[in-house]
């Protein structure tokens, strides 16, 4: 079991599901044990479940959660599996700059919102654009410490591209920060890895001029 769990811990495919590191079936708790645990935290957080207006609070907040963390269940080696060697020689870097990070904090399950800007350089072949942001909302969409998710975006793109460099920078703001504990607003936390040819510092430079327009 320590060897199944060491790599998970270091491989973010194997993330997928978490009942991959058991012996035994699958062990999530059915809709009706995460309703009624969220009926449990409606009364301790002083209200009453069976009132009209939280009668189907539980229903919700399942089918809410369902959508924020379906990233648990995607497979980003199957994602990035199809690529296109028809380029007409393009060898330069593939910039997408703003896409929509919507996560939740793995400390208190608050929502962290914010872009990030992915770039890679192929090596000799490319996958869709639209590939690259589903990449990002895998690992967006789970339970994460912004840190971790910028290093496994990384991770997925230069393992399953080939590439000769990823970039990856984050921004965001983070609700258990504004919201709770020192409540401080309009604060933005920048996460960044820059990997192969990345590390240049030209190429990290040109990547910086595009992403800033």
């Amino acid at each position: 079991m320590d060897a199944v769990l060491d790599r998970i811990n270091h491989d973010p495919e194997l993330k997928v599901i978490p009942q991959d590191a058991t012996d035994h079936a699958d062990d999530r708790p059915t809709r009706a044990e995460a309703e009624k645990a969220v009926r449990t935290l409606i009364r301790w957080a002083g209200d009453d479940p069976t009132r009209e207006g939280l009668l189907d609070t539980p229903k919700r907040v399942a089918k809410a959660y369902e959508e924020f963390f379906e990233g648990y269940h995607k497979n980003p080696k199957e994602i990035l599996a199809t690529t296109f060697g028809e380029v007409a020689g393009y060898d330069d870097m593939v910039v997408l700059r703003g896409i929509r990070v919507d996560s939740h904090c793995e400390h208190h399950m608050v929502p962290v919102t914010g872009t990030a800007h992915v770039a890679y350089m192929p090596n000799g072949r490319v996958v869709g654009i639209s590939k690259l942001a589903r990449i990002v909302e895998v690992y967006a969409k789970r339970l994460q410490t912004q840190e971790t998710m910028t290093a496994q975006i990384a991770d997925a793109i230069e393992k399953h591209l080939d590439a000769k460099g990823v970039a990856v920078v984050v921004d965001a703001t983070h609700q258990c920060m504004s919201c709770r504990g020192v409540k401080h607003h309009d604060v933005y936390t920048i996460t960044r890895q820059f990997r192969g040819c990345f590390k240049e510092a030209d190429q990290e430079r040109r990547f910086w001029d595009l992403v800033r327009g």
